[in-house]
């Protein structure tokens, strides 16, 4: 990381802007410093011919954050919010997902009655700053409701639970 970092303040220095908006699949964030940066991108044509894969691996990671995003016990998502947050349509976001199934970045079910999708895993990737707090308050929420039932069995149970 302490690499790429080096090119703040550089000539270069979009890239690591661009690169970062990337990494968390934050659509409108990397389309807005692409207009920005648009003369600089244009300049790299590994860049400008290969903008099409770019923008689907971007779609991919954006999904990937939709579902990390949720709780472990709320991975139905509708397909429309999907569609909203990667500004795809609804048919788009089916082969987005049918291409993340199929390569094994995550794994689930899709159910075109239901308009929906209900995601069992996602492929682990390395976490930023935010997803580590994330977690970290999503493991505090756990463990609140954790001790919430166990104070609630024992309760109801004073006999069987002892000290």
């Amino acid at each position: 990381m302490k690499q790429i970092k080096s090119l703040i303040g550089t000539k270069v220095g979009w890239l690591y802007y661009i690169l970062e908006a990337f990494n968390a699949g934050d659509l409108v964030r990397y389309q807005e410093l692409c207009q920005v940066h648009k003369d600089a991108l244009n300049a790299q044509p590994a860049l400008v011919a290969n903008e099409r894969k770019l923008l689907e691996k971007i779609n991919i990671l954006c999904l990937m954050e939709i579902i990390f995003n949720r709780p472990s016990e709320d991975r139905t998502i509708p397909l429309k919010i999907i569609a909203e947050r990667t500004r795809l349509s609804v048919e788009d976001v089916e082969y987005l997902l049918m291409k993340s199934l199929s390569v094994h970045l995550i794994e689930g079910i899709i159910d075109q009655v239901e308009g929906t999708v209900h995601v069992s895993w996602v492929q682990p990737r390395v976490l930023g700053i935010p997803q580590v707090k994330s977690l970290c308050d999503r493991l505090d929420s756990w463990l609140g409701k954790v001790h919430t039932a166990l104070l609630s069995v024992e309760a109801e149970t004073p006999d069987l639970v002892t000290s």
